[in-house]
């Protein structure tokens, strides 16, 4: 009885061991394809804020909350079985799904570009775009509802992307992976923005401090600077959320074209990162990654400016007389 206990103990051990690796590897695969989808994470984050504004400091954290939950089922609900039935019955189109995202990426960013250079232009574009609420909702509701549709897109760029990191992984790990991105995001991109949102708040609570000592003065001093720093951290974020946008999207379209014969874009930037990283051999591998960044964001900016009309004169037209024919129906 003895030996036979010690021979299932050593038998749970090496399970538990077997165990612990599938978990390193879940963590280690999480870990790359969220530095992969590194760009739509900081978009993602830089946007959200913007969904808060205009509601009273005591429904953000709600708001914020409602959203992030709308985030996750979008991405374990929807997406991740989407994911799952793509790779099972349709591993050809993961590729062409990514240059689709990069593709969208890519317009997004061009469209930011593009509002910081000719605003005028730009809001009359993008009014164009704009709908007419069907249901009679409230502000809040129409906040958090356009919140998690355009989440919905960023996911589904996320999940897409970490899918692709997967090609050589078992379905079993694709799942747990894909799992563990979506919540991992949902809970760092969240909470963040939650600590955005809230810090002007904590900045003017620390700014109201009466307190007459050296800390206080210090306080009040640190609360100032939140309270006015604030509006520049979030034009900050907004910057790298979208170079972030552009150099992503374009580097999923450069790598894709590589994968259907037109390898001379991805050829291009490798040796020109390669040729600086010998030319610069201090800080070589730093200089190699700014260059091929540089380039892929130099083809996404083309691309998504490309895209810009396109958008204008197809895609809004055709998505205004979908929009008239859901509300004669609905209204019928």
């Amino acid at each position: 009885m003895s030996v036979g206990l010690i021979a299932l103990l050593d038998d749970v051990a090496a399970l538990a061991k077997a165990a612990a690796a599938s978990l390193d590897d879940v963590v280690a695969h999480a870990g790359r394809a969220g530095a992969k989808a590194a760009g739509v994470v900081i978009d993602d984050a830089a946007v959200t804020p913007r969904y808060v504004t205009g509601l009273s400091a005591a429904r953000e954290l709600p708001i914020i909350g409602k959203i992030a939950v709308g985030s996750l089922k979008n991405k374990l609900l929807f997406l991740l079985p989407a994911a799952l039935a793509l790779s099972l019955l349709l591993p050809q189109a993961v590729t062409p799904l990514l240059m689709l995202g990069g593709l969208y990426l890519c317009y997004e960013g061009a469209e930011k570009v593009y509002e910081l250079v000719v605003p005028h232009a730009a809001h009359s574009h993008e009014a164009g775009l704009e709908t007419i609420s069907v249901d009679a909702k409230t502000f809040e509701d129409e906040k958090v509802a356009s919140a998690v549709r355009t989440d919905f897109i960023l996911s589904a760029e996320i999940m897409a992307i970490t899918l692709g990191s997967l090609s050589e992984s078992g379905l079993a790990m694709q799942a747990l992976v894909l799992a563990l991105v979506g919540i991992m995001i949902t809970a760092a991109v969240y909470g963040v923005v939650a600590l955005i949102v809230k810090a002007d708040d904590f900045g003017l609570w620390l700014a109201q401090r009466s307190s007459p000592s050296q800390a206080g003065a210090l306080l009040r001093m640190l609360g100032r600077g939140l309270v006015q720093g604030m509006p520049y951290l979030l034009k900050v974020l907004g910057l790298i959320g979208t170079a972030a946008m552009i150099w992503v999207g374009g580097g999923i379209i450069v790598h894709g074209a590589e994968t259907f014969g037109l390898a001379w874009p991805s050829h291009l930037l490798h040796d020109a990162g390669e040729g600086i990283a010998h030319a610069v051999p201090a800080g070589g591998a730093v200089l190699s990654w700014l260059v091929q960044a540089a380039g892929a964001g130099l083809v996404g900016i083309l691309i998504g400016l490309a895209t810009i009309p396109a958008v204008g004169y197809v895609v809004a037209p055709a998505w205004q007389w979908c929009s008239t024919r859901l509300r004669r129906i609905r209204t019928a």
